[in-house]
């Protein structure tokens, strides 16, 4: 039987919460053109001209704020997720490799090269297909095993967004949180609304009307939106909540696109404003980082309280969760299986 492996890809972190190291994780991620895809020149000058001269300045003191003693959270909890991996199966070689930063997906690739892996299961741990996340980091493996020439079989993990592996342990994550009085906000990353459009090759059919997402068809089969809105209609459902005790929202808006709407804030200030008692769960993130610990659980509170909200929690990612490592074992059994059989 051939020796199987997986690499675990993650967006990516600086390596220290300083001026400098953002600025160096920045410049990889956002000179990436599957992140920020405009013209080469435009986007020269909008990111070094501009966002690299004055976002780390903001950014690197809320990095600060959440530095684990062990380092970044997001490497932390993802490489924690790996170790309980390698429990949970224990004849699949497990690497993190980081599309941005440290590890780098490189070093994961020689890594499991030298273990002698010879089927490779690619896994961006993204629920949700988008072209900045998945995209990205399944060209930039293959990009690497090109240069290093490797060429094992390859498999693609793919998206999970309503498997019950991910939809049970996220569902139970939340629960304790939910009671009649309880509004749950399910906060996804933004995409820029070009990205959905681009991935609708009928061109009929998503941001077509209000009411897109939430009709399965082949024109949105990888629509991000779509599947964001398919998370949450598992989780609700599992919940039991009626529609009038669940809204999503997207965050982490960036530079002058038109991007996804509404936006967490806007719904965080009119929950306030109604005096709901607000949890809010980040289904895109498997792992805790800057978007959830400081964007969501400091600046969103913050912004809640401002307006008159009272109650307001922040549901943890699922980082290395028992159930969650489960159900991800479970996922991954069956990508092997599935090509296998």
């Amino acid at each position: 039987m051939s020796k199987r492996g997986v690499l675990l890809m993650n967006i990516g972190t600086p390596d220290h919460p300083t001026i400098e190291s953002v600025r160096s994780y920045l410049r990889e991620f956002l000179l990436d053109p599957d992140v920020i895809d405009i013209p080469y020149i435009i986007r020269q000058l909008l990111v070094r001209g501009i966002i690299l001269r004055v976002r780390p300045k903001k950014i690197a003191p809320r990095y600060e704020s959440i530095w684990m003693d062990e380092g970044s959270p997001l490497r932390v909890y993802s490489m924690r997720m790996a170790k309980k991996l390698e429990n949970e199966i224990s004849d699949i070689q497990f690497e993190v490799g980081m599309r941005y930063g440290n590890p780098s997906i490189k070093s994961a690739l020689e890594k499991l090269r030298s273990e002698g892996v010879e089927e490779l299961l690619l896994a961006p741990l993204f629920p949700h297909h988008a072209q900045a996340t998945t995209e990205s980091s399944i060209k930039e493996a293959f990009l690497q095993m090109s240069k290093i020439s490797w060429s094992p079989k390859i498999l693609e993990l793919g998206h999970f967004e309503d498997d019950p592996g991910f939809i049970l342990p996220l569902a139970e994550s939340i629960r304790p949180y939910i009671d009649d009085e309880t509004h749950l906000l399910f906060s996804y990353h933004g995409l820029p609304v070009s990205h959905i459009k681009r991935i609708d090759k009928s061109r009929n059919h998503c941001l077509k009307s209000e009411s897109c997402c939430l009709k399965s068809t082949e024109a949105n089969t990888l629509c991000y939106s779509h599947q964001c809105h398919k998370t949450s209609i598992s989780v609700a459902t599992e919940l039991g909540l009626s529609e009038n005790q669940w809204s999503l929202s997207f965050q982490s808006r960036l530079g002058p696109a038109k991007w996804l709407e509404p936006s967490t804030l806007s719904m965080v200030e009119k929950l306030a404003e109604e005096r709901r008692k607000l949890v809010i769960a980040s289904p895109a993130f498997l792992a805790d980082g800057l978007e959830t610990l400081e964007e969501l659980e400091i600046e969103a509170r913050e912004h809640f309280l401002d307006h008159g909200g009272s109650e307001f929690h922040v549901v943890k990612c699922l980082n290395d969760n028992s159930d969650w490592i489960r159900g991800l074992s479970g996922i991954i059994k069956s990508r092997f299986s599935s090509i296998q059989n």
